[in-house]
């Protein structure tokens, strides 16, 4: 008897240990960044934490730095992601088309996604440098006035936007031809016969086809995009005067540079709600979209 209830719960048996460790390691780091966030912590053996309840939250809402790095972290989630999904579509359209060379331009595609983000950063720092670097080359090229890319408070998150689509449009690209190799032909045979345009059949056939797997690759690219640090970090560390600082670079300079670790994990628990809240929207959406098109 005991034998046979073994064996039917086999696969449970076996996953359960990783299934308890991949808990403990997820749970553990939220539990305690919650409860730290209501200490007020400099990281220091010889001064204990003490508890303030709210006021690190009260504080953060004060905190004029906070709703600059917020309004920061949208702007640039925001517009990389459109880009990113306007961009993924189209090329993953063309590479769906066979030409000559297909494989190679794929190859050559993909080569972005595949770097270290901070080589990449600081690779960008020099193609932004404003004496000597290519962009600046290439805008004087074409009799274009030299821009500051990232010594600019106005251009340096459209200049880091342009880093992280250059890198990561790939994957989004790879995500929507996955999802065009599944569409049915049917539609497609039936668009031929009666005639419709090209335009015509991507408007009323594919986009509405590939709408779930859209929603899938922005929301992978948005919980990404929000919590990007390396790339920023590398190459301006949130500056100019904190034009390009996010809410996930806030945070480290609140627990790493000035030790508030109180404040700092009450960020954090703020911008993994937002996270946990958009990532669930998208969700419901892909659910929604998936009914409709059933």
């Amino acid at each position: 008897m005991q034998y046979s209830w073994f064996n039917r719960n086999l696969k449970w048996i076996y996953t359960l240990p990783a299934v308890i460790f991949v808990m403990l390691m997820m749970l553990f780091p939220i539990i305690y960044t919650v409860r730290i966030s209501f200490y007020e912590w400099s990281m220091s053996a010889t001064s204990p934490p003490v508890w303030v309840g709210l006021s690190n939250y009260l504080a953060l809402f004060k905190d004029e730095r906070f709703w600059h790095a917020a309004g920061s972290t949208f702007y640039f989630t925001f517009a990389a992601l459109a880009l990113e999904v306007i961009l993924g579509i189209a090329i993953a359209l063309l590479l769906s088309r066979e030409f000559r060379g297909k494989n190679l331009v794929k190859t050559v595609f993909l080569l972005p996604m595949v770097a270290t983000p901070v080589a990449m950063g600081l690779v960008w720092m020099l193609i932004y440098e404003p004496t000597i670097g290519v962009a600046n080359m290439l805008l004087k090229t074409f009799g274009l006035e030299p821009l500051l890319w990232l010594a600019s408070p106005n251009q340096v998150i459209p200049s880091l936007v342009i880093v992280d689509v250059w890198e990561w449009t790939p994957m989004i690209a790879l995500i929507i031809m996955a999802g065009l190799a599944t569409l049915p032909s049917d539609p497609y045979e039936a668009a031929d016969v009666d005639g419709a345009s090209t335009w015509r059949k991507f408007v009323s056939i594919t986009l509405p086809l590939l709408r779930p797997t859209i929603i899938v690759a922005a929301m992978l690219r948005l919980i990404d995009v929000l919590k990007t640090f390396d790339i920023i970090y590398a190459t301006t560390q949130g500056g100019p005067n904190f034009a390009s600082e996010t809410l996930n670079l806030y945070g480290y300079v609140l627990g790493f540079q000035y030790f508030k670790l109180g404040m700092a994990s009450s960020l954090l628990v703020i911008f993994f709600a937002l996270v946990m809240g958009l990532t669930l929207f998208m969700i419901w959406m892909r659910k929604r979209m998936e009914g409709a098109t059933s």
